[in-house]
């Protein structure tokens, strides 16, 4: 009797892999791409199965059932779809996919991240996911232009960067785009902010005062600002600017615009400072900016002086005062010297009321501070706290333990509000009201 060699889990993997990699190939040179063309995602799904179930008959390899399904899901996600990613993609709990290399796959789901088992073949395999996506929405990605911000069909955020600036193998970052997006109560549920805080971002947002919302990267602002744009009334036209889609507004009359990134020429390109001027030639009643990040701040603020109240938008900052010395370096930024005084009443002329939100060490979304600005004060921008959130420190699990509570103060533009008949409780900035957490 000859002597067998021993075979090792890893032996079995690259079988699994090469076979797998044989199908798909030959899965490729027998598509007639003008054909699938004209059917549905359906039929094309049908009719690629059955054919990968013949390719696998014909093999000589013996494999069990769930072998089969797994080889014919795999090739299905990498002809249609994109590969390994499929399967995070279409899982609900995930909120962001993190793809260190081919090696190594993290995701975050309620704030923390995971390691995933997911894995790529090589990093030539991920560098053909990422073109793949970057192609579809007529962009790409190569050594002349390492990176690029993307989008999903469903609306997903992509980044990607590739060599020689991502020195480790090609990266990618998908900010997963929700089908649901979570509405006011959502956020008080999860004690993101209280009713009170909500009543009164309510009443800001229908009152058409001009909002910013202020946090780091990941904290919720984009999330919040699709929060308060459901706020504004059915019967106002919307115009939306971003750099990436991201905003899901329920309204009837929105104009969503999107920046555009240069060609391959270096030409074509799109800032958000145009498509802000050229908002404010279409009749827009609220203009909503997902972040400020350069001069267009100045041509913001100016829409704000100048009739378009009811703005919202965002900005990069750590604090309520930081955010205003960030929109003061932005506005610089436009090349418009005006003296530092003139300038910070510009702001606070422009702006009402600024929110600052948080991601905090558990990974939870906390506005840690709304504020009003009152105006000015000497060279000083004065703002006032209306609401804050006091973190006391963790619980036994590490979760943030702290508490909401109004300061007791009642903001200036209550009056506007009930002007335009939005009213407030009495009781909406009653200190004693305390909400542990």
């Amino acid at each position: 009797m000859l002597a067998t060699k021993p075979v090792n889990g890893a032996d079995v993997g690259s079988h699994f892999h090469e076979l797998k990699d044989r199908l798909h190939q030959r899965v490729i040179e027998l598509l007639d791409l003008n054909i699938i063309g004209t059917l549905s995602q359906e039929a094309v799904t049908n009719q690629l199965s059955r054919l990968i179930e013949q390719l696998l008959q014909q093999e000589p390899v013996p494999l069990n059932q769930r072998e089969r399904t797994q080889i014919t899901q795999d090739i299905l996600h990498e002809v249609l779809g994109l590969g390994p990613l499929e399967p995070l993609l279409a899982d609900q709990t995930i909120n962001d996919i993190l793809v260190n290399g081919h090696k190594q796959v993290f995701v975050e789901r309620s704030g923390r991240l995971e390691l995933t088992t997911v894995r790529f073949r090589d990093d030539a395999h991920l560098k053909k996911i990422i073109e793949k996506i970057v192609s579809r929405i007529g962009r790409r990605i190569d050594e002349s232009s390492p990176m690029v911000d993307a989008r999903l069909a469903d609306g997903s955020r992509v980044n990607a960067i590739i060599p020689p600036l991502a020195i480790d193998g090609p990266s990618l970052s998908i900010r997963k785009f929700s089908k649901d997006p979570l509405q006011l109560y959502h956020l008080v549920e999860k004690r993101s902010l209280t009713p009170e805080i909500g009543e009164l971002m309510k009443a800001v947002v229908q009152a058409r005062l001009n909002v910013l919302i202020s946090g780091g990267t990941g904290s919720g602002k984009t999330t919040l600002l699709n929060v308060l744009s459901g706020f504004i009334p059915n019967d106002e036209r919307i115009v939306t600017i971003e750099d990436a889609a991201e905003l899901q507004l329920r309204q009837d009359h929105v104009v969503r615009l999107e920046t555009r990134p240069a060609n391959i020429e270096g030409k074509g390109e799109v800032a958000q400072r145009e498509l802000v001027k050229n908002a404010l030639r279409m009749r827009p009643d609220r203009i909503i900016l997902g972040e400020v990040r350069g001069a267009e701040s100045l041509d913001m603020l100016q829409a704000m002086n100048t009739g378009h109240d009811g703005s919202l938008t965002t900005v990069h900052a750590n604090s309520c005062r930081d955010a205003l010395t960030r929109i003061e370096t932005l506005v610089s930024m436009a090349g418009l010297n005006l003296a530092t005084k003139a300038m910070r009443h510009y702001v606070s002329s422009a702006l009402d009321v600024i929110i600052q939100i948080a991601r905090m060490s558990d990974g939870t979304r906390k506005l840690i501070s709304l504020q009003e600005v009152v105006g000015m004060e000497g060279d000083l921008i004065t703002l006032q706290e209306l609401f804050s959130f006091q973190q006391t420190g963790l619980d036994e699990n590490r979760r943030v333990k702290g508490r909401f509570k109004a300061t007791g103060v009642r903001p200036k533009f209550a009056e506007r509000l009930a002007a335009k008949g939005v009213s407030l409780p009495l009781d909406l900035f009653d200190p004693a009201k305390v909400y542990e957490c």
